[in-house]
């Protein structure tokens, strides 16, 4: 039985303003004094108030609720006989999703006209036909599947989309990888390690630049991404921009992890060197020199709420 919602929301960038100058006015100032046009955050603001509005609304009178804001996710505890809404765009449901301990979520569009929301699927005004569903226990649910990095300390990250194993900064990242039979040193400036869902997300970047490099040393041949389904039991990794040197090797730069095929990276980097998550470096483990990372598919998974 489901007796309370979350509703999970970020701060949007008016608030995100104000919250740096103080008061409406002085964000305004700020922003017109810079030349730059304040009614579009005036805009966006309003439309992701009323989709708020309405949620409240709906949720009411049938359920109990909480509105959390996005950055208490890490010290909420979440518990079976809730559900989880997210109101916003499609990296909330990611950020959202790693802390929820399999919960369903449901993904709200707060903005349909300018937000695409391939994982905040719902409109607010689909939302009383949705709970009603809910309630009756008749509704699908999409099971989507994270990647885990877990070091040798115990340390442990999850991902939604993809980690990134790098530099903080703009320097070339320093390790060692082992994947099967194979071990090489590296140089490279990080490797990305892809879920099913972030396929179409930072990967297929890479997948971009490698066409591009192609055409333009006049091979023709098209690069296709490898396919990959949202409960995927597999992950991609990609080593991005790798650097042959007498000390470092090009010949490992990327591959399939599988449950019996994981990845394993050893730093060779003093200091500055992180794994992060879904594209948020606030989200991260340090991997300096003495760290090793497993990278391997989560027992955890993510399910979503579809129509």
């Amino acid at each position: 039985m489901i007796e309370q919602a979350i509703l999970v929301r970020d701060q949007t960038a008016l608030e995100q303003l104000i919250a740096r100058f103080n008061t409406f006015e002085q964000a305004r100032f700020y922003i017109e004094h810079a030349g730059g046009n304040f009614q579009p955050y005036i805009d966006a603001h309003l439309a992701f108030k009323r989709s708020l509005d309405f949620v409240i609304r709906t949720l009411e009178p049938s359920l109990k609720y909480q509105v959390l804001f996005r950055e208490f996710l890490p010290n909420f505890i979440f518990a079976p006989n809730q559900i989880v809404l997210a109101l916003g765009r499609d990296g909330l449901v990611a950020n959202v999703a790693k802390y929820v301990n399999g919960i369903p979520i449901i993904g709200i569009n707060p903005d349909p006209g300018s937000i695409d929301g391939k994982l905040c699927r719902f409109e607010p005004e689909e939302l009383p036909v949705m709970l009603k569903r809910i309630f009756k226990g008749a509704f699908n649910l999409q099971e989507i599947s994270m990647a885990e990095a877990v070091l040798n300390d115990g340390q442990r990250l999850l991902a939604f989309n993809d980690l990134f194993v790098g530099p903080v900064s703009h320097t070339s990242a320093r390790y060692e990888l082992s994947f099967g039979d194979k071990q090489e040193v590296q140089s490279s400036s990080g490797i990305i390690i892809s879920t099913g869902v972030g396929a179409s997300g930072w990967l297929s970047s890479i997948y971009n630049m490698a066409q591009g490099v192609n055409q333009l040393t006049g091979n023709e041949r098209d690069i296709h991404p490898l396919p990959m389904q949202w409960d995927s039991k597999e992950l991609v990794f990609v080593v991005r921009e790798p650097f042959q040197s007498k000390s470092t090797f090009t010949s490992l730069i990327g591959g399939k992890i599988t449950a019996q095929k994981t990845l394993t990276i050893s730093s060779n980097m003093p200091a500055g060197g992180c794994i992060f998550s879904d594209g948020i470096e606030k989200d991260f483990l340090q991997f300096n020199a003495g760290a090793k990372a497993e990278i391997s598919v989560a027992k955890e998974k993510a399910f979503l709420v579809d129509k």
